[in-house]
């Protein structure tokens, strides 16, 4: 029983640590840059964290220019939602999208698997520390682009994109 009881306190006490370590961390530790890549052979886009994947290991998928869009977080928190990164091989497609926008099933019907957690994103906006997240779908190639708010709506029309959705907030710059 008293061996019970010292194991259940001494994980109770490993069990705060990593809570403890979360919290003592640096609002710039929280937040983690989010990039777009471009697959001219797949006329795909692809949305990946900072360090979620090595640059060269994109590079050599076919990958090219990275842009950066906003910065996202690496925790939850108050008025957070997860974002996940899905994959469809049907046409070789990745797309980012909010927990709760699609049901998994809806997903999977789609021809989409391979979800994984990328980071999470406001959903509301802070001022001006923010920027609308939009995703735009191009009907030719079937590719969904995560766009950040640039008021240029004109330039994206033109490259064939349409059914702009909103998704979340992304923040402009770190805290």
């Amino acid at each position: 029983m008293l061996k019970k009881a010292i194991l259940s306190s001494a994980l109770l006490v490993v069990g705060l640590i990593p809570a403890y370590n979360v919290n003592a961390q640096s609002a710039e530790d929280e937040t983690v840059a989010v990039y777009r890549w471009y697959n001219s052979r797949d006329k795909d886009n692809f949305t990946v964290v900072d360090q979620e994947i090595a640059d060269g290991t994109l590079m050599g998928w076919g990958y090219k220019e990275k842009t950066f869009l906003f910065y996202g977080f690496r925790n939850p928190g108050p008025d957070r939602v997860a974002v996940y990164r899905w994959y469809n091989q049907r046409n070789n497609d990745w797309v980012s999208v909010a927990e709760d926008e699609f049901t998994e099933g809806e997903m999977i019907l789609k021809g989409y698997s391979d979800k994984n957690l990328q980071f999470y994103a406001p959903i509301r906006r802070g001022g001006d520390k923010t920027v609308a997240v939009y995703r735009w779908m191009n009907p030719d190639t079937q590719d969904w682009v995560t766009i950040p708010d640039g008021g240029d709506t004109d330039k994206y029309f033109k490259k064939g994109l349409r059914r702009k959705i909103f998704q979340f907030y992304g923040m402009s710059r770190q805290y």
